[in-house]
């Protein structure tokens, strides 16, 4: 038997450099080993859009680690954290060929990875782990919203491994395009207030609005249910905006908005995106979606949903379904896509371990 090698992945600048073999067959392996991209290929990650997000960032640090059989990349350790003196948490995830399961090369990768973020200065980490409806035994959130396949290996890992499992994420589809989405738009539009003004734009955001989506997005770390995960507050500037949108550009991904303003005020007060990928057969991912708490009870988030996937069909049609992930103690949002036709097809489990 072959000793298998754990090492860093340097990232390509792009798919067609040096290197780049081994990152598509690194995001190929990561597509193998996700349960939900399994049943539903349209989720498989896209390594033009996936190479993009990997590049060097001011604002956020990302490390992969692989590990090889002869060369051959079978196991893949993902790392990823905010840039700052209170980024005090990190993202993490490893991933492993089915062929070479059970060898300890996961076991072997999450260590890496939580090395990696204690000697970063980092207090936690968090693994997220995607799994099928089970009819099976469940192991239910300490939030008292959802459950996971109990006998699941991500599930018998990770407590393996003394992490403590904190909250579940539906993974919900909207197959596209959705009946009657007009007569739902008129619908949503005669229930808005005149005190609110709608906009929409595909790609990068307009210079006046940065400020403004950059507080949303910081709204977004600290409003949405976290059960006890306890990120840390992602402050946004306008100057991350745009590097983000850069990166989208350079991953042919589009993504299209719609926000509303708050007419007395001037600024955006809600927004939600959608992130298209290039390729018709991918579905789309619905991104973020937040209407800050002082404006909440005017059905601005049923009014932003039906609107941009109105939009999306006016500048992207063609892809098979919008894919989102909704904590599933966020019963107001949960209500708002299930009126549009979002079902559910799958759940990920939010783990965390305390470093220090």
């Amino acid at each position: 038997m072959s000793e298998i090698k754990i090492s860093p992945l340097e990232i390509p600048r792009a798919l067609a450099a040096d290197g780049s073999d081994d990152f598509t067959a690194a995001n190929t392996l990561r597509n193998q080993t996700d349960e939900t991209v399994q049943a539903y290929p349209e989720l498989a990650y896209d390594p033009v859009v996936e190479i993009a997000i990997w590049q060097p960032s001011t604002f956020e640090e990302r490390r992969m680690l692989v590990a090889r059989d002869k060369g051959r990349i079978v196991g893949r350790g993902d790392y990823a954290t905010q840039v700052g003196d209170e980024a005090d948490t990190a993202w993490i995830n490893a991933y492993v060929h089915p062929d070479y399961r059970r060898r300890g090369i996961g076991s072997r990768l999450l260590t890496e990875l939580e090395k990696v973020a204690a000697d970063a200065g980092k207090r936690k980490v968090h693994v997220y782990v995607s799994s099928l409806p089970s009819e099976g035994a469940l192991l239910a959130a300490p939030t008292g919203f959802g459950a996971v396949p109990r006998d699941a290996a991500g599930t018998q890992f990770l407590g393996t491994h003394r992490y403590s499992f904190e909250q579940v994420e539906r993974v919900s589809r909207l197959p596209l395009p959705v009946p009657g989405l007009h007569s739902l738009v008129d619908d949503a539009i005669k229930r808005c207030s005149r005190d609110y003004a709608v906009h929409e734009w595909a790609g990068p955001c307009p210079e006046k609005w940065r400020d403004d989506l950059a507080l949303l997005y910081t709204r977004m770390s600290t409003d949405e249910p976290s059960a006890g995960l306890e990120p840390p507050e992602d402050v946004w500037t306008a100057e991350r905006v745009n590097e983000q949108d850069q990166r989208l550009l350079e991953g042919t991904a589009t993504a299209v908005y719609a926000a509303i303003e708050h007419i007395a005020s001037g600024e955006l007060v809600a927004y939600t995106s959608l992130m298209v990928p290039q390729q018709l057969e991918l579905a789309v991912l619905q991104d973020n979606t937040i209407v800050l708490g002082e404006h909440r009870g005017h059905r601005l988030g049923n009014l932003l949903k039906v609107l941009n996937l109105a939009h999306l069909e006016r500048v992207a049609p063609g892809h098979p379904s919008v894919i989102t992930y909704n904590a599933e103690e966020n019963r107001p949002m949960l209500s708002v896509n299930e009126a549009v036709g979002f079902v559910p097809i799958g759940y990920e489990g939010a783990w965390k371990k305390e470093l220090r």
